[in-house]
């Protein structure tokens, strides 16, 4: 992928919207651009279906993922998220945008710390 470097994790997409200074932190620490960043099909879904998604949140939303690339979802990413579910224990959504992160070699970048001790068990 030219010049993308990382997965943004649902929870710093929502960290970076609503200016939480864990994600700023983030942002600042890694240079985080629009060029070098990217999605998870998965993180698309859980941001846009929040329950009482309001039209300004929502707009924020989409702003955001227009600017950015959306990473979808392939068979090697379900095989990926079967085995790191099966190995780890993690949730689906999880396990799916770890996946992606893994199966397109990018930094999985969370404020998860459950899911980011989860990755760095090896297995």
């Amino acid at each position: 992928m030219s010049g993308i470097s990382y997965l943004l994790d649902t929870n710093v997409v929502i960290g970076l919207l609503q200016g939480h200074p864990p994600a700023l932190v983030l942002r600042e620490t890694k240079q985080l651009e629009f060029e070098n960043c990217a999605v998870s099909q998965i993180t698309r879904m859980e941001l846009l279906s929040f329950p009482d998604l309001q039209a300004e949140e929502e707009n924020a939303i989409r702003g955001f993922l227009d600017n950015t690339v959306v990473l979808l979802l392939s068979d090697s990413i379900e095989k990926a998220a079967i085995a790191l579910r099966r190995k780890l224990k993690i949730h689906l959504p999880d396990a799916i945008i770890a996946a992606t992160a893994q199966i397109n070699r990018l930094e999985l970048l969370t404020l998860d710390e459950r899911l980011r001790k989860a990755l760095a068990t090896p297995v």
